[in-house]
């Protein structure tokens, strides 16, 4: 039998992700605010005794597509042969997104119509009658909640059924430009939305005060909201020393200690040049990055918390105002929340954005972003020079520092995007995240970083290796070797930083990847995953480490987010000058605030 393909629509924040993740076993990025699928998502599942290929298609606000990540949703449903939909929407704003599932309804597909948060309905007395909905619409409706799993095996059930009775038609192979163009100009949905929203839908005439209003009228506070922002940052920062520090030493001693009493002995017959190759390179340079995967599982574990309980979406309504004065709006915040994680698809992420100038303005910003990354370095830098009690707001001083810049960055250029629109999301309520989704997104995360990272750092830390030991019989690291060499051709530029010549060397290969520049640390040092703190303690001032972790902060971007840059904006001049601009900031501050301090 053949393969069928099925389409996952809904609109912003329905939780379209979250039921694509239970139905496939795939792990799509969900989050509590629009904008987080900005790519087709797709997954094979078995329907029955049929393969099923299933689509997570961007929001949609409506099928107008002004957005580019609409555009992508509305070009798929017009030129791609489909067997049937999945029509997800919010069972507790079903009042307004009713319309959209009439809509889409009159493409004439078979469909599936999931009502999803219908635990969260009956806590507001939302009551829907399922049956009467059914009967109208001439579809199966079922009634969800994917985030704890309950109801996604009726979707199975009905998805069975409706492509059991429906077989394969001519329409799944014709594009329905012309038939959503009409859908457009159709006067009759309203009429339609009102008429069923009477017969199938209940609502209670006066919103009882929930504990999520009495929350927001703290945190959405034009004042307190923002002081207590950088507070539950700084909070996510201690949790992180706290629970990821004491597991980075002991996985630290640990792979030490494979080291002195394993590997060594085992490489002990094979010339001395390998041997160091090996072990004071590969071994020392990746086994000093991998120590910091407890961190980065921890970082995760606490950030997937905070998006998963809805006040990411909050953080971007209340930044809104302050964003408008630059050009921008609340998305573009939420983008540089999203970059915390990574910059690349922060960058993808702007497809929300209308305006192609505004695209433009916050991929010029976004590169500022403290990525994990870039966390990696100054975690190891906050801990090897700085106190444990004042290394949590070092490293918030640096997340601080990456909005100010972005937010300068923004006002500078804020004349080029033009006219703004205003901003429209929806404010989902409170909700306790779940563990299963904290822990399969922290895996997620670990696993992209092994996965992307592995290979630059491998090559990073093994070319590192080669520059520091060449040409043969010099000191590794001297002045007379090739990385000394070149470190004495770029020391009028770090000198004025207070970064010595062999940190230059890191951070040129953190241009590539900035996972490598600990890795490349360890190699430069001949120190292994437990040394490397205290030899990089010993030859530098809480200055310098300072001034070093500020040009990582703000110079280029890696070269997956330059190339992402370039395929988002389609301009390599654009491209190239925002890295142009983010390594001039970058001096700048790195420059003044060592001249500053040192004075």
């Amino acid at each position: 039998m053949s393969k069928a393909r099925i389409a996952l629509v809904g609109m912003p924040n329905t939780g379209k992700s979250t039921l694509f993740n239970r139905l496939s076993g795939a792990s799509a990025r969900v989050g509590n605010w629009p904008g987080m699928t900005v790519e087709l998502e797709i997954a094979r599942l078995l329907v029955g005794a049929r393969m099923v290929e299933l689509v997570d298609l961007p929001g949609l606000n409506n099928l107008h597509g002004f957005s580019e990540d609409e555009r992508i949703a509305r070009h798929f449903l017009e030129t791609q042969p489909l067997d049937a939909l999945i029509v997800v929407l919010n069972a507790t704003q079903i009042e307004r997104q009713l319309a959209f599932a009439l809509q889409i309804k009159q493409l004439g597909l078979p469909l599936v119509l999931v009502l999803n948060m219908a635990d969260e309905a009956i806590r507001r007395h939302v009551l829907i009658d399922r049956e009467a909905l059914e009967k109208a619409l001439g579809h199966p409706v079922c009634l969800i909640s994917a985030k704890y799993g309950h109801g996604t095996q009726a979707v199975r059930q009905a998805l069975e059924t409706v492509l059991h009775e429906n077989a394969p038609s001519s329409d799944a192979l014709q594009p329905r430009s012309t038939q959503i163009q009409a859908l457009l100009e159709d006067d009759n949905i309203e009429l339609q939305t009102t008429a069923l929203l009477a017969e199938a839908v209940r609502t209670p005439q006066t919103p009882a005060t929930t504990y999520t209003d009495r929350i927001d009228s703290l945190l959405l506070h034009p004042g307190l909201g923002i002081v207590a922002f950088f507070f539950i940052l700084l909070g996510l920062f201690q949790i992180v020393y706290s629970i990821g520090a004491p597991l980075q030493e002991l996985l630290g001693e640990a792979l030490e200690g494979a080291k002195t009493d394993w590997i060594a002995p085992l490489l002990a017959p094979l010339p001395a040049a390998l041997t160091s190759f090996l072990l004071d390179g590969l071994y020392d340079g990746v086994g000093t990055v991998a120590t910091f995967l407890p961190i980065i599982l921890t970082f995760y574990l606490v950030m997937s918390a905070v998006e998963d309980s809805g006040y990411m979406a909050r953080a971007a309504f209340l930044m809104d105002a302050l964003m408008s004065r630059m050009g921008l709006d609340g998305r573009a915040f939420v983008m540089q929340i999203m970059g915390f994680g990574c910059n690349v698809p922060a960058v993808m992420g702007t497809r929300v954005l209308r305006n192609p100038l505004q695209r433009r303005l916050s991929m010029l910003i976004i590169p500022f972003s403290l990525c994990s990354a870039r966390l990696q370095v100054f975690l190891f830098f906050t801990t090897a020079v700085f106190s444990p009690q004042a290394a949590p707001w070092v490293l918030l001083s640096f997340y601080v520092l990456s909005f100010l810049v972005a937010f300068l960055t923004a006002f500078i250029w804020r004349g080029q995007v033009g006219e703004q629109e205003p901003l429209v999301m929806e404010l989902p309520p409170y909700r306790y995240p779940t563990f299963t989704y904290l822990a399969l997104q922290a895996l997620r995360e670990a696993g992209q970083f092994l996965r992307g990272a592995g290979g630059f750092i491998i090559a990073g830390v093994a070319i590192i290796w080669l520059l520091t030991h060449l040409p043969w019989g010099v000191t590794p690291a001297s002045p007379q070797s090739w990385a000394g060499q070149i470190a004495s051709l770029t020391a009028p530029l770090f000198e004025p930083l207070g970064i010595n010549n062999l940190l230059s060397i890191a951070l040129m290969f953190g241009f590539v990847a900035k996972e490598v520049v600990v890795g490349a640390l360890a190699v430069i040092y001949g120190a292994g995953p437990n040394e490397l703190a205290g030899v990089v303690a010993r030859s530098m001032d809480w200055r310098q480490a300072y001034s070093f972790m500020l040009f990582t902060l703000l110079y280029t971007p890696c070269l997956a987010t330059l190339a992402t840059i370039r395929r988002e904006s389609r301009s390599l001049k654009f491209t190239l000058a925002s890295m142009a601009w983010s390594v001039a900031v970058a001096w700048l501050a790195s420059f003044a605030f060592y001249q500053i301090v040192t004075r």
